[in-house]
């Protein structure tokens, strides 16, 4: 794992998860594969495993450049912008 620049302008402590599921898939009627939160605003989304790919679809919309798995048991994080695990 690499530490970006982005990492250090996240906000501490880490945002409130919005929702305990992708709210996206919910209105559609769609089940998210695995969740992912952005790690700026707290924004729930499904990966790119799922149909929709609302945590990508996210970070397209606003810019917020780092989510991390919001499974239980993973804490891994991802940078869009860098293209790795942080």
């Amino acid at each position: 794992m690499s530490e970006c620049t982005h990492v250090a302008e996240l906000p501490r402590p880490e945002p409130v998860p919005h929702a305990p599921t992708c709210p996206e898939c919910e209105v559609l009627g769609s089940h998210p594969v695995q969740l992912r939160m952005c790690l700026v605003c707290g924004h729930v989304g499904c990966c790119d495993s799922s149909p929709y790919r609302h945590a990508t679809g996210h970070h397209e919309a606003t810019g917020h450049p780092v989510m991390r798995s919001f499974e239980p048991g993973e804490s891994w994080r991802w940078c869009f912008v860098d293209g790795s695990i942080v």
